[in-house]
């Protein structure tokens, strides 16, 4: 069994400082799997040989909004920015942020 190369992406989820809902947790879909995560940044463990898509959503109980995907190049910059929606129906906003 052969041990895949991996690398450690860093992952800012923001939303508005006026966000119209409350109590609502960000869930993270790396390849398919979900994970339910906090505001802020945290750091996830990506292929580094492949590319790999990234998701995200909020859930309020009712319904799914505030979805994005991304896919990430091997070549790709290692930090993406997440931006949540002001109102509970739209889309959020995903991109690949230049390392600091």
């Amino acid at each position: 069994m052969t041990a895949s190369v991996s690398r450690r992406v860093e992952l800012r989820l923001t939303r508005p400082w006026f966000a119209l809902y409350f109590g609502v947790r960000p869930t993270i879909v790396i390849e398919g799997r979900g994970q339910p995560v906090q505001w802020g940044v945290g750091t996830w463990q990506l292929p580094a040989d492949r590319a790999a898509t990234i998701g995200v959503f909020l859930f309020n109980r009712l319904w799914r909004f505030g979805q994005a995907e991304l896919m990430l190049a091997p070549t790709d910059a290692p930090v993406i920015a997440y931006r949540a929606p002001a109102l509970p129906f739209g889309r959020g906003r995903m991109r690949v942020q230049p390392a600091p």
